[in-house]
């Protein structure tokens, strides 16, 4: 697909069937974000259960971002029970 065709909250199934992953499943009964790497290096998320919906799309650099945040507790307090901005 053309990079300049890719847009934040387009439709997932616009982008193919074909190379997105579960890296995140586990035992969730079935419902996972599914992500894409695409050709201009940003990546596209989708949810399992409904794999037409819109795909969130973003830059490498905030991917990047948010990962090593939460690797570092930064998002800890989405998890319930966790007061935003308190430790875990």
């Amino acid at each position: 697909m053309d990079p300049d065709r890719v847009y934040n909250g387009m439709p997932a199934a616009d982008l193919g069937t074909e190379g997105w992953s579960k890296p995140w499943s586990g035992g969730n009964g079935g419902s996972c974000v599914e992500a894409m790497r695409l050709v201009d290096g940003r990546v596209a998320l989708r949810q399992s259960t409904d794999p037409e919906g819109p795909a969130l799309i973003y830059t490498r650099h905030e991917m990047e971002t948010f990962i090593r945040g939460a690797k570092a507790g930064q998002a800890d307090f989405l998890l319930a029970g966790t007061p935003q901005g308190s430790p875990a």
